[in-house]
This record gives C-alpha cells, sequence and structure tokens, in this order.
C-alpha cells in the first residue's frame, strides 16, 4: 500500500471519529481532511475545490430554496390537513402519513419535509389521544424511504451521482432509482403499520410530562436587591417544600451549592435552579415577591404566559452558542425557560448552556412570537398548530405548477434537473414570491460545504487506490457467494457507517471502493453505485445516522433503544428488497 493509500486511509478514521465524536463541526472535520490531503499532495488545488463547481452539489442547493418555498407557502400542512386532518383511526393515519410523507420526500428535501409536518402529527394524536412516540418514528422513517425513490428525494443521491459522472459513468436520471426504491417503500409501510408500530413505545409527550411532573427539566430564578428572601436560610424563605417544585442548586458568582440544605442562606443575586412545572414556577413568582425570572423573561411580567414546546433543528444557526449569544428575545419575542437534552439532566445556568440540534426548549412566548418563527427555519415549533389550514391559493398553485413543470421537464430529459430548478427560483424571485434574502438565508451552506468537500475526498481515495486495496479485500472475502456476498458487503459496510456518520461522509467513502469491487467481479457499476446510495439513505437504526430522526427524538420521548428495536428489521427488509430487485433486473438486462 502506498504512503498516499495510507495517509489517507488514517485521515479516513480520524474523519469518522471526528464526525462521531462531534468534537468539531461536520464541515470544519472535512475541511481539516481536504487541506491535509493538499498539503501532503494527495490532491491538487483544484480537486479540492472540484465539488464547489460541481452541477450536483449545486443542485443541492437549489433543492434546499425549493423545499424552503414549499414551506412558505404552506403545501405541505394544506396537503396534510386535507387528506389526513379527519381520519380517526390510528392504522389508517399511520399508512395514508406514511404515504403522504414518502411522496412528498421523493421530490423535496426530506429533512424541512419532516419538520414541517411535525407540529401536525403532533396535535393529530394529541386530539385522538395517541402518544407522540407512536407516530414520529414512522414520520421520520416515512421521509427516509420516500427520499430513496428519485435522484432528488436526498441530497445521497446526488453525490452518488455527482460521483457517478465524475468516474466516467453515464448520469442517474429523476427516476432510475423508483425500480427498486418504490416497492422498497411500500414493504416499510407494510411493516410498520403491521409490526412496526407494536415496536413502538408508548410514552407520555414531554410538554406533558413536563408540565404534570417537571422533575426533568431546570427552570431559572434568581434574588433580586430588596428581596425579602435575602439573608434568611432555605426553610425560612418557605423555599424547602414547594408543591410541583424542587431547589436543585444556589449559584453564587462562580460558585455551585448542590445539594441545597434547608440550612443554607439567600443572598441577593443568587441564582436559584429548580425542577419543576411552569405554571408553579410563574405562580410563585407572582405571589412570593421574593424571587424573578431572569432578565430576558422581564417583557412578559404582566402579560398572559404561554408556554411552548419548540425544536432546535441541525441546520439552525442556533446551534454551538451559548443561550446569552443568541439574541433569543429579540429575535423570537420569547425568552427561554427550560432546555431538555435526550432525557439528560442539565446543570447551571441556562444562559450558559451551549445549543445542540435536537434540543427541545420549553418558551415562554410573547405575542410576537407566531409571526416571527412562521419565517425562521432556526427553531421549529412542535406542540401548537394553527386550527385552520389555509392556502394561499394563488401563490401556491402557481409555485406548485412550476415546480411539477420544473420535475417534468427534467424527467423527459428536455433540460437538466440543475437548469429547471434555477428557472423556479428566477421566477420565485421575479413573480415577487420569494426575495434575494430569503433564498440566501434558505441555502444550508453548511450542507454544500460537506458535500464539496466530500466529492474531494472520494476523488482522493480513488487517485490514492486504497479503493483498490479494500476492493479486492472484499471480493476475496466474498467470493464463495458471488455477485450477492459481493453486493451485501457493499451494502453493510455503507449502512454501518452511514449510521455513525453523515449519509454523505458514508457513501464518499465507500462509492470508490464499490466501484473497484464492481470491477473486479466484472459487473456492472451503476448496479454498485446505486446499492451504495440506498444503504446511504437507509438510517433506521440509529437517532444519529440521519437528520430527520435526530429531529423526532426529543419530541418522540424516544431512547436509542428505540430506534435500534424498531429500525432494525426495517433496515434488513430494505436491504433485502434493494439487493434482490436490483439484481432481478441486471439479469433481465435492463
Amino acid at each position: 500500500m502506498s504512503f498516499s493509500a495510507l495517509l489517507l486511509l488514517f485521515l479516513l478514521i480520524l474523519l469518522i471519529y471526528l464526525l462521531y465524536t462531534e468534537k468539531v463541526h461536520p464541515a470544519a472535520a472535512f475541511l481539516f481532511v481536504v487541506s491535509a490531503l493538499v498539503v501532503f499532495g494527495v490532491l491538487t488545488p483544484r480537486e479540492a475545490l472540484a465539488g464547489f463547481s460541481n452541477e450536483q452539489v449545486a443542485t443541492i442547493a437549489l433543492l434546499l430554496v425549493v423545499s424552503s418555498a414549499m414551506k412558505k407557502f404552506e403545501i405541505t400542512g394544506y396537503l396534510f390537513s386535507r387528506l389526513l386532518g379527519k381520519e380517526r383511526k390510528y392504522p389508517l393515519f399511520l399508512s395514508k402519513m406514511m404515504g403522504l410523507v414518502s411522496l412528498l420526500s421523493a421530490f423535496l428535501n426530506n429533512t424541512p419535509v419532516v419538520a414541517t409536518l411535525m407540529p401536525y402529527v403532533y396535535e393529530w394524536g394529541r386530539r385522538h389521544r395517541i402518544s407522540p412516540s407512536k407516530l414520529l418514528i414512522p414520520l421520520s422513517y416515512a421521509a427516509i424511504l420516500g427520499g430513496t425513490t428519485t435522484l432528488v428525494g436526498t441530497s445521497t443521491n446526488l453525490i452518488v451521482n455527482a460521483l457517478a459522472v465524475e468516474s466516467g459513468l453515464s448520469p442517474f436520471h429523476l427516476f432510475d432509482f423508483a425500480w427498486a426504491g418504490v416497492p422498497a417503500v411500500l414493504a416499510g409501510i407494510l411493516y410498520m403499520v403491521t409490526v412496526g408500530k407494536r415496536l413502538l413505545p408508548n410514552r407520555e409527550d414531554l410538554l406533558s410530562k413536563f408540565l404534570r411532573s417537571g422533575r426533568e427539566y431546570l427552570v431559572e430564578t434568581f434574588i433580586p436587591p430588596g428581596s425579602p428572601f435575602a439573608g434568611k436560610s432555605v426553610l425560612e424563605a418557605g423555599l424547602r417544600n414547594l408543591k410541583g417544585l424542587f431547589l436543585v442548586e444556589i449559584i453564587r458568582g462562580g460558585e455551585r451549592i448542590a445539594p441545597v440544605t434547608p440550612q443554607d442562606i439567600l443572598k441577593e443575586r443568587d441564582t436559584l435552579i429548580f425542577a419543576g412545572d411552569t405554571e408553579s414556577i410563574v405562580e410563585l413568582v407572582k405571589k412570593s415577591g421574593g424571587l424573578s425570572l431572569p432578565a430576558v423573561c422581564s417583557p412578559f411580567h404582566g402579560e398572559r404566559i404561554e408556554v411552548v414546546e419548540a425544536l432546535v433543528p441541525v441546520n439552525s444557526s442556533l446551534v454551538g452558542k451559548k443561550v446569552r449569544e443568541t439574541n433569543f428575545r429579540a429575535r423570537f419575542d420569547a425568552a427561554i425557560l427550560a432546555v431538555h437534552r435526550d432525557g439528560e439532566r442539565l446543570k447551571g445556568k441556562i444562559g450558559e448552556m451551549v445549543l445542540k440540534p435536537g434540543d427541545l426548549l420549553l418558551l415562554l412566548a410573547g405575542k410576537d412570537f407566531w409571526s416571527r418563527v412562521a419565517d425562521s427555519s432556526d427553531l421549529f415549533v412542535i406542540n401548537k398548530v394553527n386550527e385552520v389550514y389555509t392556502l394561499k391559493e394563488k401563490k401556491s398553485l402557481f409555485f406548485l405548477f412550476a415546480f411539477i413543470v420544473a420535475l417534468i421537464m427534467s424527467a423527459l430529459g428536455v433540460i437538466p434537473l440543475f437548469t429547471s430548478l434555477l428557472i423556479l427560483i428566477s421566477l420565485l424571485v421575479i413573480s415577487g414570491l420569494s426575495t434575494y434574502n430569503e433564498i440566501k438565508k434558505n441555502i444550508d451552506l453548511n450542507l454544500v460545504v460537506i458535500a464539496a468537500f466530500s466529492f474531494a475526498v472520494g476523488i482522493a481515495i480513488k487517485k490514492s487506490g486504497l479503493s483498490s486495496v479494500i476492493g479486492s479485500m472484499i471480493v476475496s472475502i466474498t467470493e464463495p457467494l458471488g455477485l450477492v456476498g459481493a453486493l451485501v458487503a457493499v451494502y453493510l459496510i455503507t449502512n454501518i457507517l452511514t449510521e455513525f456518520v453523515t449519509n454523505v461522509a458514508a457513501a464518499t467513502m465507500v462509492f470508490p471502493v464499490a466501484l473497484s469491487v464492481a470491477s473486479n467481479l466484472g459487473a456492472s457499476p451503476k448496479l454498485f453505485a446505486l446499492v451504495v446510495a440506498y444503504a446511504a439513505s437507509a438510517s433506521f437504526v440509529t437517532p444519529v445516522g440521519y437528520q430527520t430522526n435526530l429531529l423526532v427524538y426529543g419530541p418522540g420521548n424516544y431512547r436509542f433503544k428505540d430506534f435500534l428495536k424498531v429500525g432494525l428489521p426495517l433496515s434488513f427488509i430494505f436491504m433485502s428488497v434493494i439487493i434482490s430487485l436490483l439484481i432481478l433486473k441486471q439479469k433481465g438486462g435492463a
């Protein structure tokens, strides 16, 4: 094995480690690896930056803009309310919901689809007394399944297409993934409405649990100057045995007092961290006269306080920032009352907490909150939905018609997908349906950077010869099983990687290896390319393998084992259907 191959192998292991442990931002991890490859001469600067001029990477950015426009015009919510809003039976709702979401995700970025529909699904469950834990994993899985059926359904398919063209293969067309993808979707839905629904947990949703008991959440208060509590012990201040409240800790300057004893003396400007229900906290502040909510909550004093549960999505600009650095009140007319993270008991002041993807925030919402959050992709409200779902008819119908025409033109080969989407977005701007600032805001630069640099990593794997070495090893090990064994091996390697690192990274790493395996076997390289694309998108077993799983993890009050329990059988079903149909198509000479 050459020096460049050994170096690349080391860097790939480091990349997997950085992505899995989240030591740095995924885009930064890719930047470091690609930079190292350039420094050591494995990649030229042109090769390192090739992804930024790649048509498929640019198409990913355009699809994000189109998906955001679909959210803006409330088309997905309208379709949901018209087709599913009146459904009362859980099994029928589950099958119809998964079918609709799969269809939408076949043509739209699946993360916005899930984020947009989650409040509607959440509200349907509340009205019909169905736990969100019975609904949200199916919502995520439906989006993942639907994304595998078309070229534009997921960024993974577009990256694989870009790598295929770079390798000299003919490009995939819009529906080349449908031959195996659509039957796999149907098999997945059938599994979920028969066996899968029985494996789903039945847990109380987090907001209800918080309002009922609240001991998994922290709420911050402080003792203002002149408070009658100053100078008194916890017992004397009456804070020892409060109904529905528990004093977790006292923060005084840099000192943390925990556990709190009845004899601890309170001082002015002490921060008191309670665990308890929101209503009790608010009543305590109103009646005691000795405690106050943090300064960020002050605008809500004297107003009707509305408690709202919201989610921090993966691509939010809030991620990685301390709460006090987000300017949250000014941006959303709301204050963060409590933070929940995967069942973890957080400590310390809320202002010092660093927000992460999937964090649940309990907010005190002001009168302008709803109007401000409606136009933001930094925060998704999950526990309240307007009862009347209206469609902005003329604008929405124009956009929907234009989008369908763009897809048809691309599918018929009249114009490339990139060109059709570019024309569609230009029409949105010219007609005033969208603005330049909205387009700029809706492009996820992190995803574009990851996609572009992953493209460079794929070039390096092929150029260094590492793909040939690993490909020969796979062929040697799976030789007794022939083509089927090789396809299963490539699928499993890709799928295991995608469960623990990003799907784009998994596809990028395995694609050159898959082509090497195909070459050694004399098999169709596009057959192996398809297997990589399907496997990289089919992340059902962990909550961290795919963005939609992470979105529903907190709101559904799920545990890691829930995804393993429900998703593992689905993974085997999906793999079996995909490989069987691809081999059948290969033998048929199609």
